[in-house]
């Protein structure tokens, strides 16, 4: 308080903080009510009649705000009662009450790696102190992205455009396409081209893809994700159309898991479509059933049925229902799975896939 200040009346001197508080703290203050105090005589000053200039001020202040002054006793209001009892120091420290207004309700927000490009493409204009190399590289960059309010979209080369999406987006992508029940923990290479297959794209995806398979726990765990280097060697027969050849297997037997301890898996040679089914046995029942329903019915008759020598495929029932549909049967040889590499190739991935995901109760 300034000299005329300190000669104000116990009562102005209350009512002068109040007149401070709600000035400095107005857009913290508004919507406030209540204002406890210990002297009673406060609100009578407020309806006084003949009240002088500056008590009009502070009242013209005041009316701005919805507030109610309510009498407390000082053994009710202790903290505030001992605060204003503190004696005062005869060179008190100046107190810093300004406040710039860039730093008052401040939001610190990251700004997108796409910045630079929207605003050459909005607006035509290069950021503020760039250098030539990198108004040269924005220039060159520019012609590949096209801006679509909200959304920045990235043109390839076959004329599909991706969305470029913000760093705060990149880790939640990832994991829905690594790691979610849909995302199978593929290795960097695949989880990559899963988003860029979604039409999103960033600058740094291979490299991001990398980082976060190698640290994720199940993949770590289980071993090395599957690459092209660890497939089997293939040697693919011959073929001319979609759904013409087609190699199945059986996998199991595996841990009962509600009834079921097998899988039998087809796959198509050449546009690797997978048809996958539970089973509670191997036999060749079970095998005639599945072509019946699931591939004869849905997929037209095929030409070839490629399988191994086990008895659940090479059989009587399997040999007069391939003789009735014009369905030739070939036998892989012993001891060489690469004459049906397409179905133990994805033989293995499916189960790389169970130990990355199925749960260790064995239920799911």
């Amino acid at each position: 308080m300034d000299l005329a200040q300190l000669n104000y009346t116990t009562t102005k001197k209350e009512l002068l903080a109040i007149v401070f508080a709600l000035d400095k703290f107005c857009s913290y203050l508004l919507g406030s009510k209540i204002i406890f105090t210990d002297h009673a005589a406060l609100r009578f000053l407020l309806k006084k009649l003949d009240a002088k200039p500056r008590l009009i001020r502070w009242m013209l202040l005041l009316q701005e705000f919805d507030i109610e002054i309510r009498d407390k006793r000082g053994a009710e209001n202790l903290v505030v009662d001992h605060l204003s009892r503190i004696e005062r120091e005869s060179n008190p420290m100046p107190i810093q009450d300004e406040f710039l207004d860039e730093q008052l309700l401040q939001v610190s927000k990251i700004t997108p790696w796409f910045a630079n490009i929207c605003y050459y493409i909005v607006a035509s204009k290069f950021p503020p102190k760039a250098s030539r190399l990198y108004k040269e590289k924005l220039e060159s960059d520019a012609k590949y992205y096209i801006w679509d309010d909200p959304y920045l979209w990235r043109l390839y080369s076959d004329q599909v455009i991706h969305r470029c999406i913000m760093d705060s987006k990149i880790k939640p992508v990832l994991y829905l396409f690594h790691s979610a029940s849909g995302g199978g923990h593929y290795g960097s290479t695949r989880t990559a081209q899963k988003v860029l297959d979604y039409e999103f794209y960033w600058p740094t995806i291979f490299r991001d893809a990398y980082q976060f398979v190698s640290i994720s726990e199940q993949c770590q765990r289980v071993g090395i994700a599957i690459s092209r280097r660890h497939e089997m060697p293939q040697q693919p027969i011959l073929f001319c159309e979609v759904f013409d050849i087609w190699g199945i297997d059986f996998m199991g037997p595996f841990p009962v898991s509600n009834g079921y301890s097998y899988i039998l898996l087809i796959v198509d040679y050449v546009s690797r479509w997978v048809e996958v089914v539970a089973t509670k046995t191997n036999d060749a029942k079970v095998v005639v059933d599945f072509l019946k329903s699931n591939i004869f019915s849905m997929f037209c008759v095929h030409k070839v049925l490629i399988n191994d020598q086990r008895s659940n495929f090479y059989n009587r029932a399997m040999s007069s229902l391939l003789k009735k549909y014009g369905v030739v049967q070939k036998i892989a040889t012993a001891y060489h799975p690469q004459t049906n590499g397409q179905a133990k190739v994805f033989n293995r991935k499916i189960k790389k896939i169970f130990q990355k995901m199925a749960n260790p109760s064995r239920k799911d």
